[in-house]
């Protein structure tokens, strides 16, 4: 069984004030490997966000269904979500944000998160004191501190600067590969899913579906050459050249 399997049948919203409902989702099936790190990109408006609630479980009025595997005991999967912003309680310190999502004896497992993001001198700020890029380091570290099995991302490095962008990926990689978890990121920047995925699902306009299944096959280790991103970039694009996001992306170097 996949770590993820979802088949949506649909998702609509209901229209305010008498308005047509609008379908966002319409027959996007896919599956997600244990260990493995899916993009999900698309055109903005085509339901990535919505599809991600659904898959989270925190949307549960549409049709068709979502299967995460269970451990092997039969406990449910733990679900981590690092959403398009940070989210942090502004009354609560760092450590305290952290500590939300953790039993009362994980008290370690704080300190251990934000030392792996770089924030071992921050637990006591409290995030109005923090850059936006500190903030997003935050959210990191509190997905990664419940050890899930699936982890969502939603665009979380939109509105940063090119080299804050680029140290989170980085960043994003070393915590992965010290804590393997399943990932479904989702993103509108073609570069950015080339860098960091396995694979990348393509969502069509809205409703959203997946049109086209792209694996990376460049090695991680080459992925910092602009070059041949661009090239895999242009050879994407050539073939499927409606789907991809209508802003302008930072370049990746």
């Amino acid at each position: 069984m996949p770590a993820l399997f979802a088949d949506i049948t649909e998702k609509r919203y209901t229209g305010a004030g008498g308005a047509p409902a609008r379908v966002a989702l319409s027959g996007l099936s896919l599956s997600v490997a244990a260990g493995e790190f899916v993009a999900l990109v698309g055109p903005s408006g085509c339901g990535k966000t919505t599809f991600l609630n659904i898959v989270a479980g925190l949307d549960r009025n549409f049709s068709g269904a979502v299967q995460v595997a269970a451990h092997a005991d039969g406990t449910p999967a733990r679900i981590g979500y690092v959403f398009q912003e940070p989210r942090l309680l502004p009354w609560r310190t760092v450590a305290e944000n952290i500590a939300l999502v953790l039993e009362p004896q994980q008290g370690a497992v704080v300190n251990e998160v934000l030392d792996a993001v770089g924030l071992g001198d921050a637990h006591d700020l409290y995030p109005p004191q923090l850059s936006l890029g500190m903030s997003r380091r935050v959210a990191i570290a509190r997905a990664f501190a419940i050890q899930p099995d699936l982890l969502l991302m939603d665009e979380p490095f939109v509105s940063l600067d090119h080299d804050t962008v680029e140290q989170l990926r980085h960043l994003l990689l070393k915590l992965w590969r010290a804590r393997p978890t399943t990932i479904l990121f989702v993103t509108h920047d073609l570069r950015e899913a080339l860098v960091l995925a396995d694979r990348l699902l393509l969502l069509s306009a809205s409703p959203g579906h997946v049109v086209a299944e792209v694996p990376v096959r460049l090695p991680r280790a080459q992925r910092g050459n602009s070059a041949e991103i661009e090239s895999l970039r242009d050879e994407i694009l050539r073939h499927h050249r409606e789907l991809i996001g209508t802003a302008p992306a930072a370049p990746v170097g």
